[in-house]
């Protein structure tokens, strides 16, 4: 029969702002009972459930190594985020100071339940836990810091601001921006609105980008994410999509936007069926530069045109002029005077996109 107890530790509650966090130390090797991690994924229907990085078992191996050594020590505190259920006592001991009060933090423990409805998340400390999981020893106590969480979206606000400093991928992090609230720092925050679009492109059915985009939680796509969120930001900031959004507060008409992006890409998908569901290397039309370099051509060719009316703007005419100067998987690129390229020297760097863009600009002028 499954047990059900309680993990009582001594702890402090500080007080910042109108937040209490709590300071307490506990055994590394308890932590699992009623701690989880909450890997990033997405359901049946899109929505996104999670945020951590999958374990890293190299990382692993080398804590689990160092903690088995004498006078091991892990100095950095784990951050845990708490629901409801968790529980501090204040003491009656004397305060010296008012923004911290001495106590007990009481956690449950229920060994019937699954690792979804633990009462705490692992915020940060993913690696360290698992090596303390896996290491042969007895019990290793480590400083942990808690909070109690409002919901999902501000557990995913906190991983992204306590993991900022620390070489995050980016790739994780675009795929958490789209439902993150609370604060974020300003070069997240840009990118806020982008990631919420390029998301809807990767999981809308009906997208030229559907699945094509790789994140993780779409291993299996073949294009660069930051190479969609150039595409978009772009757009966004100095182009077709910027009459969908409010320069005031940063937030958008995302419908209309996503709408946009694909009817225009399904034109370039039906205009270069093969080059489109080729890998990067194989094709320039899914390598970076392809991607921005279209974007740039659908600003120009859609500028001041609502989503609404791009079905009859001619613009499959348009793009379809094009084959004949594009060498997306074979061929030669005939950038500038004295600058002729085989079609897979393109890169994706700045000068190569700026001059693939006006190739392609001047062919439709």
């Amino acid at each position: 029969m499954a047990d059900k107890y309680e993990v009582r530790v001594p702890a402090l509650e500080v007080k910042q702002g109108n937040r209490r966090i709590y300071c307490f130390a506990v055994d590394g090797k308890k932590l699992h009972d009623f701690t989880t991690v909450s890997r990033v994924n997405r359901g049946d229907d899109g929505g996104l459930s999670g945020y951590q990085r999958p374990e890293v078992l190299s990382h692993i191996a080398a804590i689990r190594r160092y903690l088995e050594s004498d006078s091991a020590m892990l100095p950095n505190a784990i951050v845990l985020a708490f629901d409801s259920r968790v529980e501090f006592k204040p003491s009656r001991a004397r305060r010296t100071v008012d923004y911290a009060t001495p106590g007990e933090l009481v956690i449950p423990v229920d060994e019937s339940l699954g690792e979804a409805d633990k009462p705490a998340l692992l915020v940060d400390g993913q690696q360290r836990t698992a090596a303390i999981r896996d290491a042969d020893l007895a019990e290793f106590p480590v400083a942990a810091v808690g909070f109690i969480a409002d919901g999902a979206e501000e557990q995913r606000s906190q991983f992204i601001l306590v993991n900022n400093t620390k070489p995050l991928p980016k790739g994780l992090i675009h795929e958490l921006l789209p439902d993150t609230t609370g604060y974020l720092p300003p070069k997240y925050k840009r990118r806020q609105l982008p990631a919420q679009v390029m998301t809807r492109l990767n999981i809308d059915t009906d997208s030229p980008f559907c699945g094509a985009i790789s994140t993780p939680t779409s291993p299996d796509g073949y294009i660069k994410d930051n190479s969609v969120l150039k595409m978009i930001e772009n757009s966004l900031y100095d182009g077709a999509l910027y009459q969908y959004r409010n320069p005031e507060d940063g937030t958008g008409d995302i419908e209309q936007m996503v709408l946009h992006l694909k009817i225009f890409w399904g034109l370039v998908e039906s205009t270069w069926p093969i080059e489109w569901k080729q890998l990067p290397r194989k094709s320039r039309l899914t390598h970076g530069a392809g991607i921005q370099s279209m974007g740039y051509v659908m600003d120009a060719l859609t500028d001041g045109k609502l989503a609404d009316d791009l079905p009859s703007a001619g613009l499959d005419r348009k793009l379809a002029e094009l084959s004949d100067i594009t060498a997306w998987m074979s061929g030669t690129w005939q950038l500038a005077p004295g600058d002729e390229r085989r079609w897979n020297a393109l890169q994706n760097t700045p000068n190569d996109v700026k001059l693939l863009t006006n190739v392609l600009l001047r062919s439709l002028r």
